[in-house]
């Protein structure tokens, strides 16, 4: 058993007014994002982008749309795989997620403020779409750093091009005495990045590559970036697509509310050609980003132990 209190994240400061494209600052930064999506598949960014009135209105308006009656929130159906609403799974019963698709445009964050409310709730619209084309831009200097420093920033346009922003609201109630503290299984996320907010409760424990448990905490004006499988087959098998789980106390009193911006790309997702030589043979063949989605919705895909081998390895 690994401990659970090293090793520790890698912190980027992308406050810093030198973070530029072509600074040292960058490039520096950029070496340290791939090693740390190598060894730990995720790091820690400080992005005080979003404003204490964007915190406090984000959070106020998950909480609102967690209160609607459940007949309201199960129209919150979408077609693609784990896009739409999510409760009542059996190891984590706490658990409940809402899903905005294209929540970085205004008919994305509309159409789900329609289904929530026929009658309109402006405020929440603006407040989730404001809010996911902040934390977009997070995503797209995170997505330019790892490919310029894997040397393939030639592909970085058509991937950012291709990119699709899901944002889900994530809900952890507070267990029972006696209750399973588990408010999510151990999985990894089927996304290219997870970019992960939360309001001041924590709960969130990564696996390293070397098998630890990290206890993940959040800084003040903070996010977590994860890689997530789509990633980890794109990079032929570099980056690491972390296992991670959230525990709840159940001596807590306070409700967990998270956001994730899950980035879904809608090109062939494959291995560049310079990421592939005599050390690093081709791991994964080329797929479309929704068909993993697909395959691990299956019997097969659930059961899996390796899930990007039994779907497109070589």
């Amino acid at each position: 058993m690994g401990s659970e209190t090293t090793p520790e994240l890698l912190v980027v400061d992308f406050n810093n007014p030198e973070m530029k494209p072509g600074s040292n600052s960058w490039s520096s930064a950029s070496k340290n994002i791939r090693e740390a999506f190598e060894n730990h598949g995720c790091f820690v960014a400080l992005y005080d982008k979003i404003s204490p009135q964007l915190h406090k209105s984000f959070l106020k308006a998950t909480a609102d749309a967690f209160n609607l009656p459940v007949q309201t929130k199960i129209r919150n159906i979408n077609e693609k795989p784990y896009h739409g609403h999510i409760a009542q799974i059996p190891m984590a019963p706490r658990h409940e997620a809402l899903g905005i698709d294209y929540a970085d445009t205004l008919e994305g964050a509309q159409s789900f403020t329609t289904l929530m409310w026929p009658q309109g709730n402006q405020s929440f619209c603006e407040t989730m779409m404001s809010f996911a084309k902040t934390v977009a831009e997070l995503d797209k200097m995170v997505v330019a750093m790892l490919f310029e420093s894997y040397g393939v920033e030639k592909h970085t346009k058509s991937y950012g091009d291709a990119t699709t922003y899901l944002l889900r609201l994530m809900k952890y109630g507070v267990p029972d005495e006696g209750e399973n503290t588990l408010g999510l299984p151990p999985h990894s996320d089927k996304s290219f990045i997870t970019i992960l907010y939360q309001n001041h409760i924590s709960g969130l424990q990564t696996r390293a590559r070397d098998g630890q448990w990290i206890n993940v905490q959040f800084p003040p004006a903070s996010f977590v970036v994860m890689a997530g499988d789509a990633c980890k087959a794109w990079s032929n098998d570099r980056v690491l697509s972390p296992i991670h789980k959230v525990t709840m106390d159940s001596e807590g009193k306070e409700t967990r509310y998270t956001a994730g911006l899950f980035t879904f790309v809608t090109k062939t997702v494959e291995v560049p050609e310079e990421l592939v030589d005599g050390q690093h043979p081709l791991k994964f063949k080329p797929f479309l980003h929704m068909d993993l989605l697909k395959f691990y919705e299956t019997e097969q895909g659930r059961r899996s132990q390796n899930l990007l081998q039994d779907f497109c390895g070589v």
